[in-house]
């Protein structure tokens, strides 16, 4: 079975129809990309899956589950993560603090925490080992104790990815991870993705504009144009399909 299946999605704004009868399945610890020019639905399609917007149309099951009416925190809860366009952190808080807020949520007692019972003691021991351990894997631990809004900008996406993982997702949704970064920062981006998928054993689907990274570490692309799909296949077969060409060129097939 599917990890995440999409039948018939439809999102209406008003008179425009951002994603339009989109059918999709994702496996478990498959690395997607979504691809398409500017304007093709490619953030309002995450935003559907990730419960943001509500579709006009359609359903969305994940791992079993029927999440297309379900809340951002009922759908992350049940093993979804995700991070954004625009970088989302808790500037103020310390990069250590950033992700520790991702593991205050698994497992909550408030109970606990309120009278500083033998279990909150406990949970926070486990949660300063499991933070500890992003901070290494992500190669973020010489700057555990600075402020997230001190970081350079690439050290910040990596900061958003690794609270993105700390809620422990069975699939990771990364929107546009190499915006605004350079060569070396996207090489970067690149093992490191390849290496959260090796060692998490989870899904993991990117819309990217780097084609260089996405042909590089996806085994599969789904390509969108004005909000529906014209191709789903392997990097070599979208990179050679005429109506791909003609979507990012221009032009009739």
């Amino acid at each position: 079975m599917s990890l995440l299946e999409v039948e018939k999605l439809t999102k209406n704004f008003g008179g425009l129809q951002a994603v339009a009868n989109v059918s999709l399945k994702i496996q478990r610890r498959e690395i997607l990309g979504l691809i398409g020019p500017n304007g093709a639905g490619k953030t309002t399609l995450f935003n559907l899956l990730t419960g943001v917007y509500a579709p006009t149309e359609g359903f969305i099951v994940f791992d079993g589950q029927n999440i297309t009416k379900s809340k951002p925190n009922q759908i992350a809860n049940l093993g979804v993560g995700r991070t954004f366009q625009n970088i989302r952190l808790f500037n103020q808080l310390t990069v250590a603090e950033n992700i520790e807020v991702a593991l205050h949520q698994q497992n909550a007692d408030l109970l606990s925490e309120i009278f500083r019972l033998p279990l909150f003691s406990q949970q926070q021991k486990i949660r300063q080992e499991k933070v500890a351990q992003l901070l290494e894997f992500f190669q973020l631990a010489d700057y555990a104790n600075l402020p997230a809004n001190s970081l350079a900008y690439g050290l910040q996406r990596r900061l958003e990815i690794a609270r993105a993982l700390a809620s422990a997702p069975k699939i990771l949704f990364l929107d546009e991870p190499a915006a605004g970064m350079n060569p070396s920062e996207t090489k970067e981006l690149m093992d490191l993705i390849l290496k959260i998928h090796d060692q998490y054993q989870i899904a993991i689907v990117l819309i990217e504009h780097d084609m260089k990274l996405v042909m590089n570490v996806c085994q599969r692309v789904c390509v969108l144009e004005y909000g529906r799909v014209i191709k789903n296949g392997t990097p070599y077969e979208v990179q050679n399909d005429p109506r791909v060409i003609a979507a990012y060129l221009g032009g009739d097939v």
